[in-house]
């Protein structure tokens, strides 16, 4: 029987980021409106969608050999996990989350330990919690079930709420007087399941290939052919991630310049590139970079 990776996908807000990093890394994944049950172009992975709030104690427990969630549930949860991989991507900017407490603009509440004896309202009690213990201050934090951002003042002297942006805070009305904790998505794996040489392998290269899809993210390539008299002057030009690859070509004095760069300069730097005797300048786009 073919041995079999059980993955988990992170369901909600961060599943189609997910799902488009697995695409760009090589994985063909597609989900159904019915099914909780996404299929990959891998019969040795089997997929399961899960909220990012249960992956780590999924993970942990083995119902799940290796999942992506961010680590401020793995925090949240206390789940013992193997991490194996840091990848920062998010829904809306590559940018950590944030969760920070939160009171209304008009509040006189101006840190933490301003909020002694009163409430808080938050999803993650467990960090909210463990963030007061901290600063030394005894507050009542009270799980939400939603709308958090609206419970201050009426239901909640304070909240603490995940941020990427602010936006939705500045929304509501509300000023942030402490971060808790920022966090970025991580894959993560069952310690026995990491300790199998087979599993083992297989989650190391679901890793190395969700990388270099990272690593590729806003880069292309660029070649071009090159006199041998102007090739410094083109190297001077380039900021590349490692040394350009140069190579002779057929033609005596000239070489072939194979780089990689950041696609923001790209219009910027051919044209210099090409008064600089760059000829046959090729653009490409790159799926993953490998270091």
């Amino acid at each position: 029987m073919c041995p079999l990776l059980k993955l988990g996908i992170p369901a909600g807000s961060l599943q189609e980021a997910a799902a488009e990093l697995f695409r760009r890394a090589g994985y063909k994944l597609s989900f159904s409106s019915r099914s909780y049950y996404p299929t990959i172009d891998d019969d040795q992975i089997e997929c399961l969608l899960i909220r990012a709030q249960e992956m780590a104690r999924y993970v942990e427990d083995g119902a799940l050999d290796v999942g992506l969630t961010g680590y401020d549930w793995i925090v949240e949860s206390g789940a013992d996990v193997q991490e194996v991989a840091e990848l920062v991507f998010s829904k809306v900017t590559r940018r950590p989350v944030r969760w920070v407490l939160c009171v209304p603009e008009d509040s006189p509440v101006q840190s933490v330990h301003d909020l002694e004896g009163k409430r808080i309202a938050t999803e993650a009690v467990g960090l909210t919690t463990r963030y007061l213990e901290r600063h030394g201050v005894k507050a009542k934090v009270e799980f939400s079930w939603g709308a958090t951002e609206v419970k201050p003042p009426k239901l909640a002297d304070a909240i603490v709420e995940v941020t990427e942006t602010g936006s939705s805070l500045r929304a509501n009305n509300l000023r942030i007087v402490g971060e808790v904790l920022s966090s970025t998505p991580r894959l993560i794996a069952n310690h026995q399941a990491y300790a199998d040489p087979w599993k083992r392998s297989k989650i190391d290269d679901i890793a190395l290939m969700l990388r270099g899809a990272m690593a590729a993210e806003g880069k292309v390539g660029l070649m071009m052919n090159v006199p041998r008299h102007a090739l410094p002057k083109v190297l001077a030009l380039l900021p590349a991630l490692q040394r350009p690859t140069v190579a002779d070509l057929a033609e005596e004095g000239w070489v072939a310049v194979n780089t990689i760069i950041d696609e923001t300069v790209v219009r910027h730097i051919i044209p210099r590139l090409k008064a600089a005797g760059g000829r046959g300048i090729v653009e490409y786009p790159l799926n993953k970079v490998i270091e």
